[in-house]
């Protein structure tokens, strides 16, 4: 008897629990039909269909069955139940099928076992990808409509509730909330850091927009997003729509924001919704566009780059430790939200840097890693000079019938002149005789190079791995990070640091006081 695994999903928040149970329903009836034995059932609620599979808890509970082979037969309302993207559900259709998963959809007709399921599910995921486009299009030009009424189209925002009726949604200014709005606007127009204003919100207990602490960047955002309290146009009275829109990448699954240009943007004047007055605004707007271009992004911005900074975790609160100054890795949850959520810690970058350096070339400095070495370099140079030979020899036989041709041309033109198709072939051979004589030089290059002493090679690029690494911390910092993972520092005693790699290898360093 075969195995039967069920799999049901709906969209929105608009349908209900009743839907599953109805997709359980028909697909049940097809099992008991066949007579199949379920083993197991997984549904996906208020998940849309253009998102990844593996991306859904039931989705993914259905894939780890699926691979482990617990089941034979897949039982589902319809292809687009699985998924509405076409590129994914022919990848999960194939994946599925390739390791004998019988697929069946009782609504659209769909079975594995048929001969035109190809063009069937072609078909099919054609028509489940135009159905998303047509509704993304249909929401988008609803969500306008709203917007032109008078209407909001977009979510909660801090400083305000939304009043619902029977047309839409609108924004209602909550008194509480404007407060700390005005403050955190009337304290930066104030000069004051953005860092201190959290810590001086987070010290009063305030809640920030996500019910947690805040932290600097809930304040500041991004100016060229025009995201974070300090950049809301909103709290000016003007209601920006369509300043953004999320694109799905093809290769990771997951959305990203794309800013449309601005000629794109609806923008509504609501003065009732203003928190924050006109001066105020101007005063932040001047602070913040200082340096800054048109469309808000810094002039010659530049990042720089440390050895460890995001791969460190606080001996307190587990958070990312990053550099804090020329100097110091500090904790970055002390640092932007506060002494009042995290105590913080520092530690002297250059010390910590040359203790994990250590280990790196302590590990390099094994016999093990010095034979690897040499077998990659051995390797590399193999794969370099392996077909020389063969190489040379067809561009010598090559060249020698260009050479060959060449003299014909040059007899030919001698004997009845010159003509343009004689110019034109004599200048091709001409030009390719040298591409050819310039290619064997380097192959012959190649053919007579010579191995260097490895071992003393390996022993120099040792040496200078520090000044190296330091140099190119940009490009050191992901290999770093692929060595050593996340590096968990505790203390021991009052001036005793340990770093934990991998929860196996332990370092024990002194530290000054913190």
């Amino acid at each position: 008897m075969l195995k039967a695994c069920l799999y049901a999903r709906y969209s929105t928040d608009k349908q209900t629990e009743s839907s599953i149970d109805d997709q359980y329903r028909v697909c049940r009836q097809r099992i008991e039909r066949e007579g199949w034995h379920e083993i197991a059932c997984y549904s996906d609620l208020a998940v849309s269909g253009s998102t990844t599979v593996d991306a859904r808890p039931g989705g993914a509970a259905l894939l780890a069955d699926a691979m482990a082979g617990r089941f034979d037969v897949l039982v589902l309302e319809g292809l687009d139940r699985l998924s509405r993207d076409q590129v994914e559900q022919e990848r999960l259709v194939r994946r599925l099928e390739h390791r004998n998963i019988r697929i069946v959809g009782v609504s659209d007709g769909y079975d594995s076992l048929l001969a035109a399921r190809k063009v069937l599910r072609g078909v099919r995921g054609l028509i489940n990808e135009l159905y998303l486009d047509d509704l993304r299009h249909k929401t988008h030009r609803g969500q306008f409509g709203q917007v032109q009424r008078g209407y909001i189209a977009g979510g909660q925002c801090y400083g305000y509730d939304i009043a619902r009726d029977a047309h839409g949604s609108r924004y209602v200014i909550n008194e509480q909330q404007a407060r700390h709005v005005r403050w955190i606007f009337e304290r930066f127009a104030a000069g004051e850091s953005i860092r201190r204003i959290a810590h001086e919100l987070n010290r009063q207990g305030v809640v920030s927009p996500r019910n947690s602490t805040w932290a600097g960047s809930a304040i500041y955002g991004s100016p060229v997003k025009g995201s974070g309290i300090l950049n809301n146009t909103l709290y000016i009275g003007q209601y920006v729509w369509n300043r953004s829109q999320w694109i799905k990448n093809p290769d990771t699954g997951k959305r990203q924001r794309l800013e449309r240009p601005r000629a794109e943007w609806t923008i509504i004047e609501i003065p009732d919704l203003a928190i924050v007055d006109s001066e105020t605004w101007d005063k932040v707007r001047a602070r913040i566009d200082r340096g800054r271009d048109e469309t808000g992004r810094k002039f010659h911005a530049q990042k720089g780059s440390s050895l460890f900074g995001g791969t460190l975790r606080c001996p307190h609160c587990h958070g990312s430790m990053i550099v804090v100054n020329g100097v110091k890795y500090g904790c970055v949850t002390s640092k932007e939200r506060g002494k009042s959520v995290c105590k913080g810690f520092l530690i002297a970058r250059e010390h910590l840097d040359k203790r994990l350096m250590a280990l790196v070339r302590e590990t390099l400095l094994s016999p093990d890693a010095a034979r690897k070495f040499e077998e990659y370099f051995r390797e590399a140079v193999q794969a370099r000079t392996g077909n020389a030979g063969s190489e040379i020899k067809t561009h010598e036989q090559r060249l020698k019938a260009i050479g060959t041709e060449i003299n014909k041309l040059v007899d030919a033109i001698a004997s009845v002149g010159i003509s343009e198709s004689l110019a034109v072939r004599l200048k091709s051979l001409e030009q390719e005789s040298n591409s050819i004589k310039a290619t064997l030089a380097s192959l012959k290059g190649a053919a007579t190079l010579q191995i260097p002493n490895i071992q003393q090679m390996f022993k120099e690029l040792l040496l200078r791995l520090n000044a190296e690494v330091t140099e190119n911390a940009f490009a050191a910092k992901p290999i770093l990070q692929g060595i050593f993972g996340p590096i968990q520092l505790e203390l021991r005693g009052e001036e005793e640091v340990w770093a934990k790699i991998d929860t196996a290898q332990v370092l024990e360093y002194a530290i000054e006081p913190y």
